[in-house]
């Protein structure tokens, strides 16, 4: 009789584990899905939203440097000092880049390890 009731608990065991290790990777399944879905969502975000800021900075842009063209009463020199603007700008991101990276690893770290 304890040899049977024995038996019987092995079996529960080995039910028991099979369907925790199938409910476990069900779980990672749905963990891998969410950070992927939250991760494309942003990106798709990010891209919509990037495409308008970056359409209407080039508008602005075309515009400041033709106002300061008739300002200067030379059209050249009004986009010349606009891209020079914008290279100055690109250095200075260019050499503060490493600044982003602790911010972007907090951020991405807090929805990957939720």
């Amino acid at each position: 009789m304890a040899l049977e009731d024995l038996k019987e608990s092995f079996i529960e065991v080995d039910s028991d584990v099979r369907s925790y290790l199938e409910n476990t990777g069900e779980y990672y399944k749905l963990q891998v899905f969410k950070i992927t879905m939250r991760s494309i969502t942003t990106f798709a975000k990010l891209l919509m939203v990037g495409s308008i800021a970056l359409l209407a900075l080039f508008m602005l842009s075309f515009a400041v440097a033709y106002g300061i063209g008739l300002w200067l009463e030379n059209t050249f020199l009004g986009f010349f000092f606009m891209g020079l603007f914008y290279v100055v700008m690109g250095s200075i991101c260019y050499l503060y880049r490493h600044k982003l990276d602790r911010p972007m690893l907090k951020n991405f770290s807090k929805y990957y390890f939720d």
